[in-house]
């Protein structure tokens, strides 16, 4: 069972998530709230698998809560859901170490994103997809030679952007999923990187388009 939590200012959209998410079985919202405030408090109450979260609230926004989370518990799992898709927001959100964001208007696929957040990868809704696509910044591309960055770990971080796991890009690359955890650990290492979010933010941003 996957415990969450659901922050979001609209009552009536916290109460429909918790109605579509629980009539699955896999997933307990174990607690829920309206702003950022009560987002911080709750989650060091339940300590929950993931924080999924809306940004644009009353006091102090999803951002930064997300932030003030992180700095307590660098491993929480955070996943926004916003009707949202301003560049800026996309960025700052994935900068600051959330794992996930998706758009409301993808309802039917909430479920899925939380259970791929809580197995460790990293989610982005379709548009979203498109806008980290369209947001490259081809002034810095990226040397992958000049990196000490393998074909086999350009490949690999390609699959990460495409947001697979460690299990599905064994299979696609025909490796172990050890191997494939050490060739993304040893890849984190090579760019000075955190985390397979911040490895998909820069795939868009530094590699794809060239």
């Amino acid at each position: 069972m996957i415990n969450i939590i659901v922050i979001d200012d609209d009552p009536l959209v916290t109460m429909s998530i918790k109605t579509i998410l629980e009539a699955g079985g896999n997933i307990k919202v174990t607690a829920a709230g309206d702003s950022g405030e009560q987002a911080i408090e709750l989650y060091k109450q339940h300590s929950p698998n993931v924080l999924l979260m809306d940004i644009r609230m009353g006091g102090i926004t999803g951002l930064e809560a997300a932030r003030e989370i992180l700095s307590f518990d660098r491993n929480a799992k955070i996943l926004f859901l916003t009707t949202f898709s301003d560049d800026d927001y996309i960025l700052k959100a994935l900068d600051i170490g959330a794992k996930g964001y998706i758009l409301k208007q993808d309802f039917e696929g909430i479920e899925a994103a939380i259970t791929a957040v809580y197995e460790g990868q990293s989610v982005f809704g379709s548009q979203i997809t498109q806008k980290l696509t369209g947001m490259v910044q081809k002034q810095e591309l990226f040397n992958a030679e000049a990196a000490g960055i393998s074909r086999k770990e350009s490949e690999i971080i390609e699959q990460v952007a495409k947001g697979l796991s460690n299990k599905e890009i064994a299979s696609a690359l025909y490796l172990s999923e050890g191997t494939v955890r050490n060739y993304i650990s040893n890849i984190l290492l090579k760019l000075n990187l955190r985390d397979r979010t911040q490895l998909a933010v820069f795939y868009f941003e530094k590699i794809k388009g060239r």
